[in-house]
């Protein structure tokens, strides 16, 4: 049997292969790199991809694994504390450039509803670039990546209002739309208030007993089925995938399983939304900008300048400060995927015509193309322009989401009796620490005393990274599982090789082998109880202190050597 899709598959990983190998080599991001493998691969390059239905369903796909991670970070209280930059923020953002591009076409001559549509297209920001990018830099917790979420959510919501005025503004609208949009208000209020109540009574049981059983598989597919089974539900009410999406996540934000939830779909999130990117580059018509150069280049910059622009007030207008703001827009200044099918209404309902849709579609995708420089230029041009990182952290808060740890300087993995003890000392001396456990009862039990603990499997970057380890300056490794132990030792000094590493091992066999892997100090148990027992016995014979410690840490010189019997 052919299978057309499968072939499809097959040329987009090879070719995203060799695309992203050479951007690598010349520093440009990958996302630009998935963007130019659409491009050559789709109608307007290559031609080579042909099952284009097939590659946008797992695009969506990609979608909805994307923002089901964005909203394991942020729990419900997380999100009503960004009300403001959820209303506030996105109400202005999505006026202001409705207003203005509706202003520019009058001056041009164009009809009011043609300028209207067109600002709803100009308003709406690709959530997929965006927030990939700040999960990527690991900045969804700082002061603009929550203002930016805050703005994106909105604008989520807004899509189906923007859809429903879209016959009215064509003057092909049937029924009333005041009750429309009644309805949305109330399924709206509907959706977020199941979410609150399942977050609270519900899955926090279920997740207990699927992390209970210790299988894998199971609770990795618990929890997409939850993921997709909330996407679903919201779509059917007229609400979209991607905002279904981000509410399953927060529905287990706020339990101790987030962190290991955002540990199993990380990888499957990276693969399916690397067919989103490649299927944007696919609507790009490289002949229709060769045949327009002037006229899509000139469009691109003035959208780019102009939604930094009306996102960069909007967002001073909440009393932001200047760095906040200015990243914010310089983040939000492309053209969204979801303008993509806004775009297909209108021309369904005559408000474009062949020639203005692809213009549209070269536009969009070239500011899609371009948010990464435009968030890496983002943080000099503001310091550029006077102003300070601290201004902006002064405005945190000091809010971490789920899976954040505020700052840990110590981050510990597995609480067992020698975790717990650590701690304990830690906590008492002050240290911020970060906990991670596999054993879902104890993280229940301690979560509930208030010690910082998450569920997950460390072995994972994911699990690593959320659970602080890029503001651990100390990990230490406390697990009885010797194979785990070498492979979080190998990860933990390839993701921060700064990091002071110190493993526990039961075998003296291992202490070799996971000082290569990285670790700064291995500590095996037997040979400390055997420094124990001397110490004691000095002591006992009435040896002096400083003797001791002496002799104690001569006993510790070079990995304990010389109870290990080689000559020193």
């Amino acid at each position: 049997m052919h299978y057309p899709v499968l072939a499809d598959i097959i040329i987009i990983f090879a070719l995203s292969a060799v695309v992203l190998f050479a951007f690598h080599r010349l520093k440009i991001p990958p996302i630009i790199g998935f963007l130019f493998t659409g491009v050559i691969a789709g109608p307007g390059g290559l031609g080579a991809v042909t099952a284009i239905a097939e590659v946008e369903v797992l695009a969506e796909i990609g979608v909805i694994l994307l923002m089901f991670t964005i909203g394991l970070e942020f729990s419900p209280r997380e999100l009503m504390k960004m009300k403001k930059a959820v209303l506030g923020g996105g109400g202005l953002q999505v006026g202001l450039c409705v207003g203005g591009t509706l202003l520019l076409f009058l001056a041009l001559g164009l009809p009011p509803a043609v300028g209207t549509f067109a600002g709803f297209l100009v308003a709406l920001s690709s959530t997929a670039i965006v927030l990939k990018h700040l999960q990527s830099e690991a900045q969804t917790e700082s002061p603009h990546g929550r203002a930016t979420l805050g703005i994106l959510i909105f604008q989520d919501v807004m899509i189906v209002p923007m859809m429903l005025l879209t016959p009215i503004l064509a003057g092909t609208a049937e029924g009333s739309i005041g009750v429309e949009l009644l309805l949305l208000l109330l399924k709206s209020v509907g959706a977020v208030a199941l979410v609150l109540l399942a977050a609270r009574y519900v899955i926090p049981s279920l997740m207990h007993q699927v992390a209970g059983t210790r299988n894998q598989e199971l609770f990795f597919l618990f929890v997409i089925a939850l993921c997709f089974l909330v996407a679903w539900l919201t779509s059917s009410i007229g609400l979209s995938l991607a905002l279904g999406a981000f509410l399953a996540g927060m529905i287990l934000a706020d339990s101790e399983y987030a962190l290991h939830a955002l540990g199993n779909v990380l990888p499957f999130r990276d693969l399916f939304t690397s067919f989103f990117f490649v299927s944007v580059g696919m609507l790009l018509s490289p002949a229709y900008i060769l045949a327009y150069p002037v006229t899509v280049l000139l469009l691109t910059a003035a959208v780019l300048l102009g939604k930094t622009v009306f996102t960069t007030g909007a967002v001073l207008l909440l009393r932001y400060p200047l760095r906040t703001a200015l990243l914010t827009g310089l983040g939000l200044s492309q053209i969204g995927e979801f303008s993509f099918i806004l775009s297909r209404v209108g021309v369904a309902e005559g408000l474009m015509n062949t020639e203005y849709y692809q213009l549209f579609l070269s536009v969009s995708v070239l500011t899609m193309a371009m948010t990464p420089v435009m968030m890496h230029i983002a943080p000099g041009l503001a310091e550029l322009l006077g102003t300070g990182r601290r201004k902006e952290a002064g405005s945190a808060g000091g809010a971490a989401g789920a899976g954040g740890t505020g700052g840990a300087g110590l981050l510990i993995v597995g609480y067992g009796l020698n975790g717990r003890n650590l701690y304990h000392a830690a906590q008492s001396a002050g240290i911020p620490v970060s906990i991670v456990e596999m054993n879902p009862d104890t993280v229940r039990l301690e979560r509930s005393h208030g010690v910082p603990i998450q569920f997950g499997d460390a072995t994972q970057d994911g699990v690593l990274l959320h659970a602080g380890l890029r503001e651990a300056r100390v990990v230490v490794i406390a697990i009885s599982d010797p194979a785990a132990t070498g492979r979080i030792t190998e990860r933990v000094r390839h993701l921060r090789p700064n990091a002071h590493i110190i493993t526990r091992t039961r075998f003296t066999s291992e202490v070799p082998r996971l000082y290569a892997l990285g670790a700064n100090e291995v500590i095996p148990e037997e040979f400390e109880t055997a420094v124990e027992i001397f110490a004691r016995t000095l002591r006992s014979l009435g040896i002096d202190e400083e003797e001791i410690r002496s002799q104690v840490a001569r006993l510790r010189k070079d990995g304990y050597a010389l109870l290990r019997g080689e000559q020193q």
